[in-house]
């Protein structure tokens, strides 16, 4: 291959013939690695960028380096990350002509600069593992940055983490795997977490998701929609770049599942959980893409910039594949909706590969609306922004706001119900003794139970009860707002010739001492135990460990939460207790 191109093209055997759980899943796949050389964007060859019959593409800006994300304010202020700079630049187009006046305004710092939002004038920013909130001045410069989050998972492969705002006011945060494809050891890697505005509040909103770097709200259902990176190295077409509907409490497949259904052939779940199982509990993708074309922002068609025809649809930039013999991405992609729903996803804007797919002159990563209804992209590689225009825009329609229904029917699910001792479905006539060697009833638990120390799951004992074939907990925090009550634990097919566990159970959907214990997913999202933590400050909690004696096992799936647990278990209970811990929070953690 010509030096002058400098681009590497490699072929490598994937051999996976070591299936941790020795299943005899066996794959060979001739795997590319493949990266197009950068060159310059020069006048010429922005001119071979094509778009549909009536749009035109045109620098806004250039020599901005490494332009990573863009939001716009509602004045029309344009800010731009930078994470290479590690900085966040304002732009602004005050005389309309299509192009930023004069050079950016440096507005923030801060190492790793990625994720930018903006609400009722304040301005959010998320690094790798922290998120930030400035006030926005006048002149569209920011106020001192207010750490909001310093715990973020650490990044691994994917480090570059997105946030905005739902339509229920919430703030969404996509955290990537730290690798291609493994078993996490932090259930927040691979997942969109929910965090209220001031930072307080925090759950796994949905998880199994790779890398979902876009994600946005369809503007007439209120859904939320997200394009997730594929695994690497499963040969040039798979795996597919996925389109995702992503609602509260599901998974959606990775590491282990991807793509309809497919199963990945090296990974295993752990808990001796089954490839079939994971399989039934992940949510198969919606539509696919091209692989390896590494999806970044997204947006869906806003305002009047663009004909009619293109409302509801929406456009997502394709950063593009190194992982593949044939160049696939570098380019603005639309997705049709209709009826809500995906339909097609075809090329809008290409151009930015060159020499016949043996270089580039963009690899686009923002995208948003601008004020005047014109699409901005920006580009990492040569730091242009874009813009895409139509000559039939309408500048000055605002952007439909999204219905927030969905967004809020989801969080109030298993909200403002009794104790599951309370509820009819935990009807019983028997009695169950529960005792816990690792603090008395009625007592306070040790700091090492709580979230803000070890996080360990207590000791519990139960007296057997005569017939019992299975038992389960529940732990809940009738104390805790704004979900009330908090699930803590559950567990359930614990056999009946156990009635005790001891301190620090394994934090996974299935356990394998006790043999075949399932887990299920509590209020913040993860599997397994999650301890207290009450905000600081607030009287002590109180925490109820119920224990149910059941005359069956029951058929419910690992991940199952409470609600569907005690669907489950109507009928079926011969005895019923609890014991109750307190903890309070008196001194705010260090971040």
């Amino acid at each position: 291959m010509k030096r002058a191109f400098t681009a590497t093209l490699l072929t490598l055997a994937i051999g996976a013939a070591c299936a941790q759980q020795g299943d005899g899943t066996r794959a060979s796949n001739a795997a590319n690695v493949f990266k197009p050389a950068k060159v310059e964007a020069t006048p010429e060859r922005m001119r071979g960028i094509k778009a549909p019959q009536g749009f035109t593409v045109t620098p806004f800006a250039t020599g901005l380096k490494n332009a990573r994300i863009i939001a716009v304010a509602p004045n029309g202020d344009i800010y731009l990350s930078r994470r290479d700079q590690g900085d966040v630049l304002l732009l602004r187009d005050a005389n309309g002509d299509g192009k930023a006046d004069g050079e950016p305004i440096e507005v923030a710092h801060r190492a790793g600069a990625h994720g930018i939002a903006i609400k009722d004038n304040k301005f959010y920013l998320v690094t790798v593992k922290e998120l930030f909130v400035a006030d926005m001045k006048p002149d569209g410069r920011l106020g001192d940055l207010k750490l909001l989050v310093g715990d973020l998972p650490d990044s691994g492969q994917h480090p570059n983490r997105t946030i905005a705002f739902g339509p229920d006011g919430m703030l969404y945060l996509s955290v990537g795997s730290t690798c291609n494809t493994c078993n996490e050891s932090n259930p927040e890697n691979a997942t969109i977490l929910r965090l209220s505005p001031d930072g307080q509040q925090r759950s796994i909103f949905a998880s199994g998701l790779r890398n979902t770097i876009g994600f946005a709200w369809h503007p007439q259902t209120g859904e939320l929609w997200g394009f997730d990176h594929g695994i690497d190295f499963l040969g040039d077409d798979q795996q597919q770049e996925e389109i995702n509907k992503i609602e509260l409490g599901k998974m959606y497949g990775w590491p282990h599942v991807f793509g309809a259904g497919e199963i990945y052939p090296q990974s295993s779940p752990v808990g001796d959980i089954t490839k079939e199982q994971w399989k039934a509990r992940s949510t198969p993708m919606a539509l696919g893409y091209t692989a390896h074309a590494a999806p970044m922002q997204l947006v869906f068609g806003a305002g009047g910039g663009f004909p009619p025809d293109y409302a509801g649809d929406a456009f997502v930039t394709m950063r593009g594949s190194w992982n593949r013999a044939q160049a696939s991405g570098y380019e603005i992609v639309r997705v049709r909706f209709a009826n809500g729903q995906p339909k097609t996803v075809e090329p809008f804007v290409t151009g930015f590969l060159t020499d016949g797919g043996k270089t580039h002159i963009a690899r686009p990563v923002g995208l948003a609306f601008a004020k005047d209804g014109s699409l901005l992209m920006a580009d990492d590689a040569n730091g242009v922004i874009y813009r895409i225009a139509h000559n039939a825009g309408r500048p000055g329609n605002p952007a439909p706001t999204a219905p927030d229904g969905p967004m809020r029917e989801q969080a109030k699910k298993g909200s403002g119900v009794p104790l599951a001792n309370k509820r009819a479905e935990t009807q019983s006539q028997g009695a169950l003794q529960v005792m816990s060697p690792s603090f008395r009833a009625g007592g306070a638990l040790d700091q090492k139970y709580s979230e803000y120390a070890d996080g360990v799951s207590p000791a519990l004992s139960w007296k057997a009860v005569p017939n019992a074939k299975s038992y389960a907990i529940i732990m809940e925090d009738p104390d805790a707002k704004p979900v009330t009550p908090f699930v803590h634990w559950l567990a359930w097919n614990i056999p009946a010739t156990v009635t005790s566990l001891p301190e620090g159970v394994q934090e996974q959907p299935r356990l394998t001492d006790p043999e075949g214990v399932l887990q299920g997913r509590n209020t913040r999202g993860s599997m397994g135990y999650f301890g207290p933590k009450p905000p600081v400050g607030d009287k002590p909690h109180h925490y109820h460990f119920q224990v149910y004696a059941l005359d069956t096992m029951l058929d419910v799936p690992f991940g199952a939460d409470r609600d569907q647990l005690l669907q489950a278990m109507q009928g079926h209970v011969i005895g019923k207790g609890e014991v109750v811990g307190t903890y309070g929070q008196k001194q705010k953690p260090q971040k």
